[in-house]
């Protein structure tokens, strides 16, 4: 009965991962839209892809990096619990 409870644990940790991954997605997506509807020149949208480089990586793989982290290690943990 451990195992199914396991896979059931598993299962909600994969799709809350998934979740935050989109949650990252759309706001960068939104991101994306508010910059079309200005529809600015090719020198604006030029230094916005300098910006969108840096702050992706400042703010975007953190996050990503966190979300990913704590899901592995719930899962590792749960794991050796389950084996022991």
């Amino acid at each position: 009965m451990l195992s199914f409870e396991l896979i059931i644990f598993l299962g909600i940790l994969f799709v809350l991962a998934l979740g935050g991954t989109a949650l990252v997605f759309r706001q960068e997506e939104k991101k994306m839209k508010k910059y079309e509807e200005e529809g600015d020149g090719f020198e604006n949208e030029l230094q916005r892809s300098r910006e969108y480089e840096t702050q992706s990586i400042r703010s975007n793989v953190p996050r990503l990096l966190w979300i990913y982290i704590i899901t592995i290690a719930l899962s590792l943990t749960v794991f050796f619990i389950y084996v022991y």
